[in-house]
C-alpha cells in the first residue's frame, strides 16, 4: 500500500469514528431531553388535577353558601 492510499484509509477511519461519536452524543442529548421532559409533564398533570380539585371546592363552597 503506497502512503497516499495509506492516508485516504486513516482518513476514513476517523471519519467513520467522528459519526459514531456524533451519533452516540445525539443519542445522549435526545436521551437527556426525554429524562428532562418526562417531569415537567409529571409536574403538569398534577398542577391540573390540585387545579381542578380546588375548583370542585369552590363550587362545593359556594354551593353550599346558597
Amino acid at each position: 500500500m503506497d502512503q497516499s492510499q495509506n492516508a485516504s484509509q486513516q482518513a476514513g477511519q476517523a471519519v467513520g469514528q467522528a459519526q459514531e461519536k456524533r451519533s452516540n452524543l445525539m443519542d445522549k442529548a435526545s436521551n437527556a431531553a426525554q429524562s428532562a421532559n418526562e417531569p415537567c409533564q409529571e409536574g403538569g398533570q398534577q398542577m391540573k388535577a390540585n387545579a381542578q380539585d380546588a375548583a370542585d371546592a369552590a363550587k362545593i363552597t359556594v354551593g353550599s353558601h346558597k
